[in-house]
């Protein structure tokens, strides 16, 4: 044990998480293009050669800094706060969930790491699991928390429509876009939803 009370294995820990928080801070602030390693030094309070001792390229920083990132976007989707609703009405608060989560700071992290990863085969290559699991969670998540709710020929597509229309309006919102008109069709979008995925009403 050290001084500290923490154990080497401890300390390595706290490093490393240090550097992984820093590098997201980051990539939202900053974006990927801008983010240097020295930066996420200057933040974690970590010296370059600690750093390296730890990661020894950025590419290996940003391979960990995905699945920490995406780790911790599954945590805050699975502890947040779930629909109260069944039927067609906990379609639309499964769709309020899923922006809360594909459009906070975390995810943002994530959209620039996606795009970064169009021109970086190395960063794509560490995404793709990753992204993987990210998508498998929110299926699993989904389906728990609607249950038998979901038509049985489709039970998945009105969640990536909901999925893919986030990240598009998450996006739009890094660009600076309406965020009434993100509204707006975020709340169309529901309405659609739940008249065409949820249960018939009683007597239809």
């Amino acid at each position: 044990m050290s001084r500290t009370g923490l154990t080497q294995q401890e300390r390595t820990e706290r490093t490393r998480a240090r550097l992984l928080d820093a590098t997201i801070d980051c990539l939202v602030e900053l974006g990927y293009a801008r983010t240097s390693t020295n930066e996420i030094c200057r933040r974690a309070g970590v010296s370059r050669g600690a750093q390296q001792h730890h990661f020894a390229t950025k590419a290996d920083l940003m391979a960990e800094a995905v699945e920490h990132l995406v780790s911790k976007l599954i945590a805050t989707m699975s502890t947040g706060p779930r629909p109260t609703l069944t039927g067609a009405a906990g379609i639309g608060e499964c769709i309020e969930m899923l922006w809360r989560a594909y459009s906070g700071s975390l995810s943002t992290a994530v959209m620039e790491l996606l795009v970064a990863g169009r021109t970086d085969a190395e960063l794509r290559g560490a995404m793709q699991p990753i992204d993987k699991a990210l998508a498998r969670r929110t299926t699993e998540l989904f389906h728990e928390m609607l249950g038998d709710h979901l038509p049985a020929n489709r039970p998945d597509l009105a969640l990536w429509l909901t999925v893919n229309l986030i990240r598009g309006l998450a996006m739009e919102k890094m660009l600076g876009g309406d965020p009434a008109r993100r509204k707006q069709l975020l709340e169309e979008w529901k309405t659609i939803a739940m008249r065409t995925y949820g249960p018939p009403e009683q007597g239809v």
